[in-house]
């Protein structure tokens, strides 16, 4: 999200807030040292929150995804509580929450939307919350999320952005045009280390460093040879299956699937890089998707850093909102605030809790 803030050109980051060491890391790379790497709470405790014009975070949606095993108890699910806490400290004239879909429909939706009423941790704000697709807004990309913009009482409603791409959705050609199709390291570069909590990790790297792939077992490729343009796991032959798909004929048909150049990708989830889970196969080549390839497929630019592993990394990029829908977001705020006088740069703090 601050990487298509930025990309919009009206904000500056003043703080922001990462748990997790490396992913902070890429943080400072990129944006430079306003990152604390600590959970939430420890740093509405122990730090001055800056008053700013904007709060964007994303607190964390284990428990309520719609992936996996679903936990309504997750504790991780009460930390928008410490986002909540973080816009009161900020007094922002605006916020913005991103989160799973399936966020409207969970109890902490409710619990924040109760917040903003009178006598609530939020009396002074309200705010409008829908599900946007990243492809309506210029990404290559079918991820669809939800987007909360809240704003002071004082304000009028800027409401959620219109879209952009409507019936003109950019394809995965158009992401990967120019990705040397032929991949040539199952490795990170070598040279280059970070220290990060007295350990050294990899990194920084540049985005067009992270085209590398895996070492595949000859079952695997024998499986990826067998599927084609736009096929999945249905149409591997019945004697290349594992036991639990030759009895499993229902489910998923996205499982090992092929992308299509002349669509947007499927969602960009943490584990791209194995075609069991998900439609991540390369249109043409016998292979998942790279690191690259994913970043691109999630708009970052050359511009940004990493710091990490290969799994830290790739976690990193799954994570994160798609740069076009931050930055339609970033502009349709910049907008909004242009209508009630601004002078320079707008001031951005980013709590993430992860």
């Amino acid at each position: 999200m601050t990487q298509g803030f930025h990309a919009s050109g009206a904000f500056r980051t003043v703080q922001a807030v990462e748990m997790d060491p490396q992913a902070a890391a890429s943080y400072a790379a990129t944006f430079g040292d306003i990152v604390h790497v600590r959970a939430i709470g420890d740093w509405l405790t122990s730090c001055d929150v800056p008053s700013v014009d904007v709060v964007v975070g994303g607190p964390p949606c284990q428990g309520f995804s719609t992936l996996g095993k679903q936990d309504a108890e997750d504790e991780r699910n009460a930390l928008w509580h410490d986002y909540a806490l973080t816009i009161v400290r900020a007094t922002p004239r605006y916020f913005v929450l991103e989160n799973v879909g399936a966020f409207l429909r969970s109890r902490q939706f409710a619990d924040l939307r109760a917040a903003t009423e009178p006598g609530g941790l939020l009396a002074d704000y309200d705010f409008e919350a829908g599900v946007l697709n990243a492809a309506d807004f210029g990404a290559a990309q079918a991820r669809r999320r939800t987007i909360l913009i809240g704003h002071h009482r004082d304000l009028p409603a800027p409401g959620l952005p219109t879209p952009t791409h409507l019936g003109k959705h950019l394809t995965l050609r158009s992401a990967l045009d120019g990705v040397p199709r032929r991949v040539e390291t199952t490795e990170l570069p070598p040279d280059r280390w970070t220290v990060v909590r007295g350990r050294r990790v990899p990194g920084a790297f540049k985005t067009y460093e992270l085209h590398v792939g895996r070492t595949y077992t000859d079952l695997s490729m024998r499986r990826f040879r067998s599927i084609p343009a736009g096929g999945n796991r249905f149409d591997i032959p019945e004697k290349l299956l594992s036991n639990c798909w030759a009895n499993h004929k229902a489910g998923s048909a996205d499982v090992m699937g092929r992308l299509s150049w002349d669509k947007p990708s499927v969602t960009i989830r943490t584990e791209f890089f194995k075609p069991e889970k998900g439609r991540y196969l390369h249109p043409d080549e016998h292979r998942a998707l790279t690191h690259l390839e994913a970043a691109l497929i999630q708009g970052f630019p050359e511009s940004h850093r990493w710091v990490g592993s290969k799994i830290s990394i790739a976690r990193q990029i799954g994570n994160a909102v798609p740069i076009p829908l931050g930055r339609a977001i970033a502009e349709h705020l910049s907008a909004a605030m242009a209508r009630t006088t601004s002078d320079g740069p707008l001031e951005l703090a980013v709590p993430i809790a992860v």
